[in-house]
């Protein structure tokens, strides 16, 4: 009986899958939650079907030597503070790791203790409203297409810059999971062999080179060299070399500190090497660039677009895609997560409608048996 539900309920959502496009623009226009978990913060936030923020607040993400369901209590307290002020429908979870081709498990979570954890039906359990699990990237990718930069585009691959590099790829209006549910983890393509080690545990990651990590570890290795292209950065922090972080080095880009830029530079030619790779492999109309390190701008996102020209293949005699910055911020993730659900709520509503009527039905038949029993005592009464 259990497995042939978990079978079923499966062929639901890869139908549903193939149908997100279409799905979408009948879906109902209620509100629902979207909550994005990384690795340090958990934002949860009541989205419109116009994907307009309701409201939106955030807590710091339980650390990841705690149980799983510390998490979840957390996500828990969220969704019901937003409840009380918010008619919620359904609740949509972006969470930074691999989620099952159903979207109901994290398979594996690098910055929480998530392994093969059944996301979605603890939290439905909970909750009392359905629950869609996926990628952040994949949410986030979902935001762009139906609100942000790429609107309109029929094939479009969205890479995120932020620890590290996720990913997501819609074609048609559909994300593209995979088998396994685990596409898009382009961080973890090898574009250096023996190069930087990487937690995923293999060695030359693309996120080693074009990421806030990345970033971040040039930065610190400048100055702890104490070299002078260094000084400005290490007065800004006093000397106290943990507190270089990737905002305040785009901070002093903008105010025209050469390393700064430079390695902005740096890390925005190795974006753009990965999307050429990325271009040959799938061919989108556009790229777009999310995450924390792209409020960079142009500072990143021109040397990118240079260095994708240089090494797209096939340069000159094929059409270029469309690289552009992500609109939506770090919303997006929420914001996508949310709409998502909403074609939960729908399948929900028509469920609990046929639920009712089926009471309904039951609630006339027990009412005819009612009136029916004492006529039946008077006659069978000497």
């Amino acid at each position: 009986m259990n497995t042939y539900r978990g079978s079923a309920r499966a062929t639901v959502l890869r139908t549903v899958g193939t149908r997100e496009r279409r799905s979408h623009l009948t879906a109902p226009r209620v509100p629902t939650v979207g909550i994005d978990i990384g690795g340090t913060k958990v934002m949860a936030g009541v989205v419109d079907a116009d994907g307009i923020i309701l409201e939106k607040i955030r807590t710091e993400t339980p650390d990841k030597s705690k149980s799983p369901k510390v998490v979840e209590d957390t996500i828990t307290e969220l969704v019901l503070d937003l409840s009380d002020r918010h008619d919620v429908h359904a609740v949509g979870i972006g969470a930074a790791g691999w989620v099952d081709a159903d979207r109901s498990t994290i398979l594996f979570a690098p910055h929480l203790a998530w392994r093969n954890e059944p996301l979605r039906d603890a939290l439905q359990s909970r909750l009392a409203v359905p629950v869609m699990v996926d990628n952040d990237a994949n949410t986030a990718a979902w935001a762009e297409w139906r609100f942000g930069a790429g609107r309109g585009e029929d094939h479009l691959v969205m890479i995120t810059l932020g620890t590290g590099i996720g990913g997501a790829i819609l074609e048609d209006g559909r994300v593209k999971r995979g088998k396994y549910g685990v596409a898009g983890e382009f961080g973890h393509m090898q574009v250096v062999p023996g190069g930087h080690r990487c937690p995923c545990g293999n060695r030359g990651c693309w996120e080693q080179y074009s990421s806030g990590n990345a970033l971040v570890r040039e930065a610190r290795e400048l100055a702890v060299a104490d070299s002078p292209v260094a000084y400005n950065i290490l007065e800004r922090v006093k000397g106290n070399i943990p507190d270089i972080t990737g905002p305040l080095i785009t901070e002093l880009a903008r105010e025209g500190d050469a390393m700064c830029v430079e390695l902005l530079q740096d890390i925005g030619q190795w974006l753009g090497v990965g999307i050429a790779n990325l271009a040959a492999a799938l061919d989108p109309s556009c790229f777009v660039v999310g995450g924390g390190v792209s409020a960079a701008d142009d500072l990143l996102i021109g040397p990118a677009r240079d260095a994708f020209r240089r090494h797209l293949t096939g340069r000159g005699y094929r059409p270029e895609a469309r690289i552009a910055k992500a609109q939506l911020g770090p919303e997006a993730g929420m914001v996508g997560a949310a709409d998502l659900a909403r074609l939960v709520a729908r399948r929900f509503r028509r469920a609990n409608r046929r639920r009712v009527e089926r009471y309904e039905r039951y609630a006339q038949v027990a009412e005819a048996v009612r009136k029916s029993s004492p006529a039946r005592t008077t006659q069978e009464s000497p």
